[in-house]
């Protein structure tokens, strides 16, 4: 008796999407080069509870481990909204809309231009609030800089692509699945935090 091709194929992609995951959730371990895990961990007890705590929520604790996923896939998301925001009041943009496969290709890319971009402003701002914590960066300096945006940029670009093939090869919206799986990954120690201002 053979096997169903559909659940065969359903199968596959369910093991193709949570490979993709643990790859995600595997990068939010690894940590930007240059930065004393000690003096990080102290600064991160002292921020838990703020904006920063919140964030690290959604970059599924990469922020408090200062890890190659830091930002997430939130300059993916800004550029996205922003590229929409200019569909609505662009002629460009506009007519790009209405040429169907080509145009949304061509979205597509400027939506990934967009995002490198974004990475790059905000990495660049993240190297210079890092350097500005004293003793947490081993050897501040241009050298640490340009290592962190382009650690960053590359963890952000990649987190774009893991997305991406989890939308043609795994099951539902890839970038939607990375930032449910962050979240899900830091609810304990988000209702540990809640109990605690409680």
């Amino acid at each position: 008796m053979s096997s169903n091709p559909q659940s065969n194929d359903l199968r596959n992609r369910i093991i193709f999407t949570l490979l993709i995951l643990s790859v995600y959730r595997f990068g939010t371990f690894v940590p930007i080069p240059g930065i004393d895990p000690d003096q990080l961990k102290i600064m991160m007890e002292g921020n838990q509870k703020g904006l920063l705590g919140m964030f690290n929520v959604f970059a599924g604790g990469a922020v408090s481990r200062m890890a190659i996923f830091a930002l997430g896939i939130m300059p993916y998301i800004s550029s996205s909204i922003i590229v929409q925001l200019l569909t609505g009041v662009s002629d460009y943009f506009k007519n790009l809309k209405s040429q169907g496969e080509i145009g949304r290709k061509k979205i597509t890319q400027i939506t990934r231009y967009g995002t490198v971009l974004l990475a790059i402003v905000q990495g660049y701002g993240l190297s210079v609030g890092l350097e500005s914590s004293p003793d947490l960066v081993n050897d501040p300096g241009l050298f640490f800089r340009i290592s962190t945006v382009t650690t960053i940029v590359a963890g952000t670009v990649f987190l774009m692509w893991l997305g991406e093939q989890i939308t043609q090869r795994g099951i539902g919206n890839g970038i939607s699945l990375i930032i449910f799986a962050g979240i899900v990954a830091e609810i304990p120690r988000a209702l540990v935090t809640t109990f605690e201002l409680g």
